[in-house]
């Protein structure tokens, strides 16, 4: 399993859910491993988790809506590493709200860790890409970044503009060997599911269960399950793949609209 032999992988939200499983995905595919997340009990868990698997990893505390943690998260990457090849920008939360009941701050904060830190991550990451002569990001976005949800405004905004802003990029760097491309996934079984049932008020068993009845495949995603796609576009299997939106979500979109 040496997909991402020699690679180094920079995955912010790291600690928990999809970005852990990534990072576990990938440090046994041969990369060198960063986890960015703000969750340090979390972080160091992982990283420790990683450790006795025989990978090659570091956790970097990081709020990765401020400008400072996201060039310090990049440059001590490359420090330990010599380089930085794989973006995983994975970091996001979630506020079933709408526009009436949305406080500015919480819009802020949504913006904040979903958008901005896929601008921020991304450029301080590309100029050491560019030295690299090729790269690779692939942003998280959602399949309400397709089409809109019920009660979750900011999420749905940020995760259109993450949809599209992974086109624009794509664009901007595929000169530079840089691809772009984006993960949809639908509900997953990770943290943030949990507290978002919880949010709602709803029994987390009754919100799968109701999730699962969507899809064709009947069940709502594993962490594993969009890792795998993630390792697809980071991989050399995917180098003619850019400005893609790749939808994993056991086929829930397939019949709507």
């Amino acid at each position: 399993m040496d997909n991402l032999k020699d690679k180094v992988a920079l995955i912010t939200g790291g600690a928990s859910g999809i970005g852990r499983a990534t990072a576990l995905l990938f440090a046994e595919e041969g990369a060198a491993v960063a986890i960015a997340d703000i969750n340090q009990e979390m972080g160091e868990s992982a990283q420790k988790e990683i450790e006795n698997l025989g990978g090659q990893i570091i956790f970097i505390k990081c709020d990765v809506s401020k400008s400072a943690d996201c060039q310090l998260a990049v440059e001590q990457t490359v420090a330990t590493f010599g380089g930085l090849d794989i973006l995983f920008n994975n970091a996001g939360i979630v506020s079933r709200t709408n526009v009436l009941t949305i406080t500015e701050t919480e819009w802020d904060q949504v913006m904040g860790v979903n958008v901005k830190s896929v601008f921020l991550m991304s450029k301080f990451a590309i100029p050491y890409m560019e030295k690299r002569g090729e790269g690779t990001i692939i942003n998280v976005s959602s399949g309400w970044g397709i089409q809109g949800g019920e009660n979750a405004i900011s999420y749905c905004a940020s995760k259109g503009a993450v949809t599209n802003m992974t086109r624009a990029m794509a664009i901007d760097h595929g000169p530079k060997n840089i691809r772009v491309n984006a993960v949809c996934p639908g509900d997953t079984d990770t943290p943030m599911l949990r507290s978002e049932a919880d949010g709602l008020g709803i029994a987390y068993d009754q919100m799968v269960k109701d999730s699962s009845k969507g899809r064709p495949l009947g069940r709502i995603g594993t962490p594993k399950d969009i890792a795998q796609a993630v390792l697809f576009l980071a991989s050399d299997a995917s180098t003619f793949v850019t400005g893609s939106i790749l939808v994993v979500d056991g086929g829930g979109l397939a019949g709507t609209g």
